[in-house]
């Protein structure tokens, strides 16, 4: 068996298989099966096993991919322990409540959801920073507005428009959550970009004071805008291609992920044959206009990029954007040429395994 990178499956009988991952395959099987003395003082397998499968990978993004299929796979009841995969948090701002507000969630549900974020911890501290900008409730109460509520510090302090004592009306409110929304949506261009325009009007008119308030607040956005991070979008916009290194010879991997859901991996070639006289961006347009993006947004494939992103090991480069139609090429043929670089050729083939969205191949 070759000393590559791999996912692999130790049967024995009819019982569950033991399913691990490993960066030298032959090394990690000589240890559980009991090989020349050095059998691991954990675990000894080798006198139960009688197969083995194996999934050669290039990167730890793909290891990661076929690791969770195998693990929902053979163990349904029990996966999420085996993949150890940690649900991303995302800023959500409610729309089934009078009074909209927003929350840290780990869930698919209702609402407006941006993210994915590194930690909750991060998710809260963008949270709170973004509030700061606007006047909508922190408090978590279904409110019953009454001129005799006794409010919250934040009303004090005019960080709320204070609908719980009825300073605003429901219309009224739901124009400063609409803000909030927009803000959102578009990653606080929407209030970002006036305030830099009368900043510019003020410096241009000599209103020098005036100008540089307009710019300590520019510069408080910025900073909001900063805490969300590379990845946060909201989950309709949440797309983006992930090159990576392929198990393959002269190849790189792309994997696109659209709405919150992996696509099937895109395996490039890059030998002077494979382009039949073609341009890597057409063929990357090509390449493109074959995917046909389904499925609803998927928490454990949000779960494996922000791991993959985060990881000190990441091996290959993210590219994000809002849609397909709008992929940056020359950012991306320039991610191309800087992940690939020369791989061994495959040791060993072998049988197709159903249900992986990898398309990659086992080998017993």
């Amino acid at each position: 068996m070759p000393d590559r990178p791999a996912v692999f499956l130790l049967f024995a009988g009819d019982g569950k298989p033991y399913l691990a991952r490993t960066s030298l395959l032959r090394r990690r099987l000589k240890r559980l099966l009991g090989d020349s003395g050095r059998a691991s003082k954990l675990l000894n397998l080798g006198s139960v096993v009688d197969r083995i499968d194996y999934w050669l990978t290039g990167s730890q993004l793909e290891s990661a991919f076929i690791h969770l299929e195998l693990a929902r796979h053979h163990f349904p009841e029990d996966w999420p322990r085996i993949t150890r995969l940690r649900m991303p948090a995302f800023v959500k701002l409610t729309t089934d409540n009078a009074f909209p507000r927003t929350m840290i969630t780990t869930r698919f549900s209702r609402g407006l959801l941006y993210g994915p974020f590194a930690s909750r911890a991060a998710a809260e501290r963008f949270d709170a920073a973004m509030l700061d900008l606007f006047q909508i409730r922190r408090c978590e109460e279904n409110l019953e507005p009454s001129p005799e509520h006794p409010g919250c510090i934040y009303g004090e302090m005019n960080k709320c428009a204070r609908p719980c004592q009825q300073a605003v009306g429901i219309e009224e409110y739901r124009t400063e959550v609409g803000r909030v929304e927009q803000f959102l949506r578009t990653d606080g261009a929407s209030l970002l970009e006036p305030v830099e325009q009368a900043r510019d009007r003020a410096s241009t008119e000599l209103q020098f004071e005036e100008a540089a308030r307009l710019h300590e607040r520019a510069e408080r956005i910025e900073a909001v805008c900063a805490l969300s991070g590379d990845l946060a979008r909201t989950l309709d916009r949440l797309a983006g291609v992930a090159v990576t290194p392929s198990a393959a010879h002269e190849c790189v991997d792309l994997w696109f992920l659209i709405g919150g859901r992996w696509q099937k991996q895109v395996r490039l070639a890059l030998s002077e044959s494979a382009g039949a006289g073609q341009s890597m961006d057409h063929r990357l347009r090509d390449a493109v206009a074959s995917l046909k993006p389904d499925g609803e947004p998927r928490g454990e494939h949000l779960a494996i990029l922000t791991r993959w992103y985060g990881a000190s090991w990441r091996d290959g480069e993210w590219i994000g954007f809002d849609w397909p139609s709008k992929i940056p090429y020359r950012r991306l043929v320039n991610a191309i040429a800087r992940v690939s670089k020369p791989t061994a050729e495959p040791e060993a083939t072998g049988i197709p395994v159903a249900n992986l969205t990898t398309g990659t191949e086992a080998s017993s």
